[in-house]
């Protein structure tokens, strides 16, 4: 009796152990979930058009509830039916990095800085960003040469700062290039202009949609606020090769804070 009585509850505490196991489970992935969801997504920097400040590899967080909550920045498999409205909106402030789907598919993930808030004039000239008809404070830091697809270039890094303080600093390769001088961009009610630091090589809001570039982008189409690099690899880095997840790491960059 004593033996039976003993396996019995043998038993029993296995089948409550793995029960006990199994709602853990649950109750982490629904955790998971509401973070994702409501507070924070991660994402990967997948080019160079935000350099210097962000470079491929790096893995960055954005916080979703900064600009409240659209049909785009739920975080769920499917769209919220919220329309052109955002629950607990706020406007973005100009400078901020900002994660949002591209207006022409409403789908892929786009990382740029805010440049043109609703009202504004955008427009470069002669290399020089201008916003409502005043060129933006323009100082150069450095010159460096940098390796890219067309071989090394010399790049020119200037700190730029926008109007209302925000500064930071940029990337280019001087003066001559496509996107150098543009038309006057007027940014209307409940859209933004957006620019990548890494001027001469970023597709942003001087193209146009129907020319396979950014255009101006819809408030409901902001995800979230980029706030820190949480971790960063160099390209080469392979999932499947464990080897290169330490000879990649870029430590400097872990646990940056974004400007």
């Amino acid at each position: 009796m004593d033996d039976s009585d003993t396996k019995t509850k043998g038993k029993d505490g296995g089948g409550n152990e793995t029960l006990e196991i199994l709602k853990t489970i649950v109750f982490a992935l629904l955790i998971a979930l509401v973070l994702r969801t409501l507070l924070f997504q991660p994402f990967t920097i997948p080019s160079a058009s935000m350099e210097p400040n962000l470079y491929e590899g790096d893995y960055i967080v954005v916080s979703k509830w900064s600009y409240g909550y659209s049909k785009f920045s739920s975080g769920l498999p499917v769209n919220l039916p919220l329309g052109e409205d955002r629950l607990f909106g706020r406007a973005p402030e100009r400078g901020d990095i900002v994660v949002f789907k591209l207006p022409r598919d409403d789908r892929t993930d786009y990382i740029k800085r805010v440049i043109g808030l609703p009202g504004d004039r955008v427009q470069v000239i002669n290399n020089r960003l201008h916003i409502n008809g005043q060129p933006v404070e323009n100082v150069e830091v450095s010159r460096e040469a940098v390796q890219d697809i067309f071989g090394p270039r010399q790049t020119i890094q200037q700190r730029e700062t926008l109007p209302g303080g925000r500064s930071y600093t940029i990337q280019d390769f001087g003066p001559g290039m496509e996107l150098d001088d543009t038309p006057v961009f007027e940014v209307p009610d409940g859209y933004y202009f957006m620019m990548g630091d890494n001027r001469d090589n970023s597709i942003d809001s001087r193209v146009d949609g129907s020319l396979s570039g950014v255009g101006l982008v819809p408030d409901e189409n902001l995800v979230g606020k980029a706030q820190i690099i949480l971790f960063s690899w160099s390209p080469g880095a392979s999932l499947f090769n464990p080897v290169t997840w330490f000879a990649n790491l870029r430590p400097s960059r872990f646990f940056t804070i974004l400007n």
